[in-house]
């Protein structure tokens, strides 16, 4: 009878081994790829001029990654970012640029995307400035990221804004966050200080749960300034969204929220790079 038993408890233990195999077996695992290799059509010096704006000016190209599984050579698309920010950030500065670059090995800009790219990095115009391009590759949900090595490139950007400015070289703040309510003609002590013609700052005592925008001409809600829709800002900072009543620019901005806690802020509107910013004093 106890051989029995034991010959019975053998079999389901070797039953559960081989299932226990089995089910190993069929796991799929991650076992690496490449790190992609970027190139660039030159990496020469670049001096960029409004009047070519839709000429290219520069191509990135980068091998595949090769992702691989136990399975062979992954079938998941990948997704690609190119990074660029300024030399010795080692891409990790609060204005670090990402171009979204979804399964391409390769992507180009015209003189005035490039522009464009430096100008959110806030790079002086008229300035050569060192800046440094890498790709990120990933798999879904940004699972294995793999860099690329670093290409640097030395570029002189042209003045540019990443949003239209004020015709009127007047801004002024409205909204429930500020004495006068919602209006479109708030009073002097509401207009911001134009530090240059693509900056404007304004000190507000601010409380929360309140929200504003910013108006260019007194006695019209048109244009108006504010958070642009959909783009994530916060009561700190953000993109700055424009209603001009052109194709543009149609649709009304989202109204900035205030800060969480109460006090004396200082609100900078930076159209060059086309973001706000609000700093508790």
């Amino acid at each position: 009878m106890k051989n029995i038993v034991k010959l019975i408890f053998g079999s389901l233990f070797l039953a559960g081994v081989i299932s226990s195999c089995e089910k190993d077996e069929n796991k799929v695992y991650f076992e690496g790829g490449t790190a992609p290799v970027l190139t660039a059509s030159s990496t020469a010096s670049l001096v960029l001029v409004g009047s070519n704006a839709a000429n290219q000016a520069i191509r990135f190209e980068w091998t595949n990654p090769d992702y691989r599984f136990t399975t062979g050579l992954s079938s998941q698309d990948v997704s690609y970012i190119l990074q660029v920010d300024t030399m010795g950030a080692n891409f990790t500065s609060p204005g670090l640029q990402e171009v979204s670059i979804a399964r391409e090995l390769g992507v180009t800009f015209t003189v005035k995307e490039l522009n464009t790219i430096l100008t959110k990095l806030n790079m002086l115009e008229n300035i050569p400035h060192n800046i440094e391009f890498r790709v990120k590759s990933s798999l879904v949900n940004n699972s294995v990221p793999l860099y690329s090595n670093v290409l640097k490139v030395v570029i002189t950007p042209y003045l540019d804004v990443a949003i239209p400015i004020p015709t009127t070289n007047q801004l002024f703040i409205t909204g429930d966050a500020c004495p006068s309510d919602w209006t479109n003609n708030p009073p002097l002590a509401q207009k911001c200080t134009q530090v240059s013609n693509t900056l404007y700052k304004i000190t507000m005592n601010f409380i929360p749960g309140k929200y504003y925008k910013f108006l260019t001409t007194l006695n019209q809600w048109q244009p108006q300034y504010g958070l642009k829709t959909g783009s994530g800002g916060t009561s700190s900072s953000g993109d700055l969204g424009l209603n001009n009543q052109t194709p543009q620019y149609p649709s009304d901005p989202d109204a900035i929220p205030t800060p969480a806690v109460a006090g004396s802020y200082e609100v900078t509107v930076n159209f060059k790079t086309g973001r706000y910013s609000v700093v508790k004093l």
